[in-house]
């Protein structure tokens, strides 16, 4: 699935371990949604995605819309819109607030914290990824609030289960790099567990996560997402996957409910927005380096996406928070 790499680099995914955990039952912890715990964790982030790899015992995840996930050991749950959860084992009157509870554990780095009510026995690890919120909308869009995936029932998963397990281990220790390690293996953890579900899709599944996965359609995306300011037409992105011009539309359409030229627009300017965020180039440095020939015709195609042209855009980034607010009401 190449083009989940290309979607990846493309949204600075930056990942991190944060909490080494052993509960004992009963227990029951409360987690905010994850734009009120982003400030603890990565500051300035754009969006956090939550989740939470049990190495021992069992557990429960539950929304607060009642949804409810078994969890054993080698079991991944992931929260990717950041919505606010529960996590436990057992039946405690009441669940603590994790934040307010441990909040003096995130600044001891992955120390063990024990925890619970002296039964059986629960350890885990937490960890978040931070990406470009507009950019990373393309496969987020296509995940549910929450799921699950085993991890270690293939020789891939054992390998990061066991070098987890070991660098969390030394991170106390004298050993240089381990929290760099510790970064890079949550971001293969994230990406190993997105890519078995989306493997375990239905075979009628639809959408972009079930579009990646295709053969053909996998393959344009991952064109179209690596060389977005290439002069792409339907015609010459057909010939590079190997297919008719007619079967290649109706067969993005049928994935994506969308042609591949629109689709690409719209990426484009995603890009657009995120370069004029993110960067001090010029306005006609970012409509070249998203393709577009002329800033005029970029400046146009942006006003049509964001109701405001791409200078305007720019200023509400750099406006003071005071400014903002006053705008808002």
């Amino acid at each position: 699935m190449d083009v989940l790499s290309e979607v990846l680099r493309a949204v600075r995914l930056e990942g991190a371990l944060f909490f080494n955990a052993e509960f004992s039952a009963p227990w029951c912890v409360s987690t905010s949604r994850s734009a009120a715990i982003a400030p603890y964790l990565s500051p300035g982030a754009g969006h956090l995605i939550i989740y939470h790899f049990l190495t021992e015992g069992r557990a429960y995840a539950r929304l607060p819309d009642g949804r409810r996930e078994e969890l054993t050991a080698g079991d991944i749950v992931i929260l990717p819109h950041g919505d606010a959860h529960l996590l436990g084992n057992g039946s405690p009157e009441k669940p603590v607030d994790s934040l307010h509870t441990f909040a003096k554990n995130l600044t001891q780095g992955l120390k063990l914290v024990r925890f619970g009510g002296g039964g059986e026995i629960t350890r885990f690890v937490c960890g978040f990824l931070a990406c470009e919120p507009r950019l990373s909308e393309v496969f987020l869009a296509g995940l549910p609030p929450m799921f699950k995936v085993h991890v270690v029932k293939e020789p891939s998963g054992q390998w990061l289960e066991h070098s987890i397990r070991f660098s969390v281990d030394e991170v106390s220790g004298s050993y240089a790099g381990s929290g760099l390690v510790l970064a890079k293996l949550s971001e293969v953890l994230f990406v190993e567990t997105l890519r078995r579900y989306i493997n375990a899709l239905p075979p009628d599944q639809i959408g972009w996560l079930a579009g990646a996965r295709d053969p053909i359609i996998g393959q344009a995306l991952a064109l179209l997402h690596k060389e977005p300011a290439h002069p792409w037409t339907i015609s010459n992105l057909a010939r590079r996957v190997g297919l008719s011009r007619t079967r290649l539309a109706a067969r993005f359409r049928h994935f994506l409910r969308d042609s591949p030229m629109a689709y690409l627009a719209r990426w484009r300017l995603k890009m657009g927005a995120e370069m004029l965020q993110s960067t001090e180039d010029s306005v006609a440095e970012v409509a070249a380096a998203v393709g577009y020939g002329s800033e005029a015709a970029f400046n146009r195609a942006f006003k049509r996406e964001f109701d405001c042209p791409p200078a305007q855009f720019r200023r509400k980034r750099n406006a003071p928070p005071a400014r903002l607010m006053a705008s808002s009401n």
